[in-house]
Parts: C-alpha cells; structure tokens; sequence
C-alpha cells in the first residue's frame, strides 16, 4: 500500500502489467488516481467565477463582453480536446506494451500538432472575432469589448492546445499529480494578475476586460512551458517520427473533433431554444445548466482515470483485466450519480435562492427535478465514454454522438416555443439524448455488440 501512495504518478513507467497496484488494489487505485484529476477539472471554472467577480466590479458592458468571449472560446477549446484524449490513448496503450520509443513519438507529435492548431486558430479567429461577436448578440460597448478580450485570448490559443496534448501524455502514462499541479498553478497566477491587469496598478496599466484576457494568456503560457517541460524531462525527444503515428493521430482527431462538435451543437440549440421560449426559461437553463455542467466534473475524473486503466491493459493485451477496470469504473459512476442525484434534489431550494430569478421558478422546478433524476444515467454516459476512449472506439463514439445529437436537434426543433411545458420538454429532450449514449456505450461493452475491443476474451 505505501508503493501505491507513493508512487502512483510513474505506474505506467516502473511496472509490469501484472505488477500494476489496480490488479491488487483495484477500487484505491482508482480513487486515488482520480482524485488528482477532479481537483484539476475544478480549478479553471473557479478561476473563471473570479475572472467574473473582477469584471463586474467595472459594470454590466464589461460583464456581458466576457460572458460573450468566455463562451465562445470555451466551445471552441472544447472541441480541440481530441488532443487530449486521443494522444491520452495512444500513450496508455504504448506504455501497457512497454514500447517507450513509441510515447516518445506520440508525445512530440501530439505537441506539434497541437502548436500547429494553435496558430491556425489565432490566425482565423483574429479576423472572425468581431462576426463571432456580434453573431453571440454582442452590440454597441460590448462589442467592442468582446472583441478585444477574444482576440488577445486567441494570442494564447498554441499554448492551451499544447497544454492540452501534454495533458493526454501525462495522464496517458498515469501521472495524474503533474497536471493537477499546473493547472493549480496556472489558474492561481490568473487569479493575481487579474486585479493588477484588470484595475491597474504602480506599473501596470488599468486594462478592463482587456486585461482579463492577457492575465490568462500570460498564466496559460507559463503552464504550457512547465507542461512541455515536464514531458521532456520524464521522456526526453525522439530521435525519429514516424509518418504513421502523426496519420493515426489525425484519424482519431477527425473521429473525436466531429464527435465534440456535435455534442457542442446539441448543447447551444438547447440554450436557444430555451431563450426562445422567453427570459424565465432562458435563466432557468443557466442556473440548471451551470449545476450541471460541475457535477460532471465528478463523473469526469473517472472517465480520465478509466480511459489510462483500460488503455495501459488493453495495450498490454490483457483484455481481462481491461474488464475488470471497466466494470468497477462504472461502478463508481454509476454510485456518485446517485449521490449527485440526491444533492441536486435536495439543493434545489439553495440553488433557487442564489441563481434563479423569482419570475422564473414556476418553469425551474420541473426542469430541475429532470435533471436530479438523470444524474446516474448521466454517469453512466461518462464512464462508458471513457472506457471507449481507453480502448481506442472513437468510431463509435462518433457514431452514436451522431445519432444522439440528430435525435435531439430534430425534438428540439419540432418542439413548441407556445407549449406551456416548453422548458421542461428541452431537458426530457437532453434525458433521452443522454439516454441514447449510455445505453449504446453500455450494451458495447456488455454484451459487446459490433466489434467491440472488450468483447474477445472471457467476460
């Protein structure tokens, strides 16, 4: 047990697959590699609520601008996670097959590309920032404001990729502790530029909105070295690429990207639909909305931990022990699901008092009961998500996002806006798009329909 407190953060590099401590110790070593991941999930939201805490301080324009610059990047980034996960793939199972040469490779291409995106992506979105502004709704101060904030957070775009890419490397080989600490780090410098950019002090010039942006340009960069660094320290540089890893890699990223995207695409046309119906629905979705989007943070961390698990075994060839990891993944899942349906319905009167405006309670309630009764459906949808990662199945993922999403886009827009339960309809609607997902990321890994990568072997 003191190996596996002490040591956790190099397991993929200092043993054998049947020396793995999850053979011995499977549900601790599950909590205790997710606990790190769960902290570094929840870091950069709460910089984000002190990022939002600062602005206002400088009125609603203000405000407004970084919800708008906020929301549109962070879909953007999102999308742009198929760095992460895939190149957290491609290590795990290399590393379960002991091929270091390989990690080596998959490591540095990972940050190419990622580099590679990132300046493409500054390099589009400089221009298109004000259409993408004024497509959010943006006008007037705000405008101009939204503007500025995205195109100096765009100058950061390589560095959150490639933070991103080294990331899936790191915890690819099972290093959760490294990433947790950058992203600490990282968000903790946001945090103490913010007033000195944002209100200006001694040297520092106030920048309003503007300032918030570069304080985290800054801050990301800064995690982008100590990331890259910390990968050329535990694995060193290549002295060759191989052609057919950087095409593997750009296969799994169209497979995850369009993925992403199409999860994306679901999640703004219910945000639309619900400011359609009216202001009442529109502010019940955000509080509802904001809720659950951190309770996922929990079910989350498990994914990630899963994915590494079932990537080093499966790696390894050892399909057996890729099941195991499977089933107690969705174990806990499933158990933190419940756990989270209990908190949010018994939160419900917190959560009204603090988010929700009087006016639109009548329309929250139901929506909010739906969402409480999701919860472990919910969880299973992540922990098969991840468990499919870790195999390397992002055809289906794909596959099943795209059936999920064509069937809840359709609802969606066959849906009354006049419907007196028009609210409550846009989250059954998202129930049975999450439906959709966990029951096909369930049945793929048991009985194991298609060509599912767990099936061979005894169950």
């Amino acid at each position: 047990m003191a190996k596996l407190r002490s040591n956790t953060a190099v397991i993929a590099e200092t043993t054998s697959p049947r020396n793995h401590p999850f053979v011995r110790y499977p549900h601790h070593t599950l909590l205790t590699l997710s606990f790190p991941v769960l902290l570094s999930l929840v870091a950069e939201p709460l910089t984000g609520l002190a990022d939002t805490a600062f602005v206002a301080r400088l009125g609603a324009a203000a405000l407004a601008a970084l919800g708008v610059g906020t929301i549109a990047l962070s879909s953007v980034f999102w999308v742009f996670n198929f760095l992460g996960i895939g190149t957290q793939t491609e290590v795990a199972q290399a590393s379960g097959r002991q091929a270091h040469g390989r990690v080596q490779q998959i490591g540095v291409l990972a940050l190419v590309l990622a580099g590679m995106g990132g300046v493409l992506m500054a390099a589009c979105g400089w221009p298109a920032a004000p259409a993408v502004a004024r497509w959010m709704g943006a006008a007037g101060s705000v405008h101009a404001q939204a503007v500025s904030y995205l195109q100096i957070r765009l100058l950061g775009a390589p560095a959150v990729l490639a933070t991103i890419a080294a990331f899936g490397v790191l915890r690819g080989l099972q290093d959760m502790r490294t990433p947790l600490w950058i992203a600490v780090s990282v968000n903790a410098l946001n945090i103490l530029l913010d007033p000195l950019l944002i209100y200006g002090w001694a040297l520092f010039p106030a920048c309003g909105t503007a300032g918030a942006a570069m304080a985290s340009v800054v801050s990301q960069c800064l995690g982008a070295v100590w990331a890259v660094g910390a990968i050329h320290r535990r694995l060193g540089w290549p002295a060759h690429i191989q052609p057919r890893d950087l095409k593997n890699l750009l296969r799994i990223g169209g497979d995850l990207f369009l993925r992403t995207g199409l999860l994306t695409a679901f999640l703004l046309m219910t945000t639309r639909a619900a400011t359609r119906i009216g202001p009442d629905a529109g502010a019940a979705h955000q509080a509802i909305r904001q809720v659950w989007m951190f309770s996922a943070f929990f079910l989350d961390a498990f994914a990630i931990t899963g994915q590494s698990l079932i990537g080093y075994f499966s790696g390894s060839g050892w399909l057996l022990q890729a099941q195991r990891v499977a089933r107690i993944v969705c174990t806990w899942c499933f158990a933190t699901g419940v756990g989270l349906s209990l908190a949010v319905g018994l939160g419900r009167g917190l959560v009204q008092s603090l988010f929700v405006p009087a006016t639109a309670l009548e329309v929250f309630a139901p929506a909010w009961m739906i969402a409480a009764l999701l919860q472990p459906v919910n969880a299973l949808a992540f922990a098969t998500d991840g468990i499919h990662w870790g195999t390397g199945d992002f055809r289906f993922l794909r596959n099943v996002g795209l059936a999920a999403t064509a069937s809840g886009v359709t609802a969606i827009l066959l849906l009354p806006e006049s419907l007196p339960a028009a609210f409550t309809w846009i989250w059954a609607i998202t129930g049975g798009w999450i439906f959709i997902r966990a029951f096909f990321g369930f049945v793929r890994i048991w009985p194991g329909i298609g060509r599912s990568p767990l099936r061979q072997g005894p169950a």
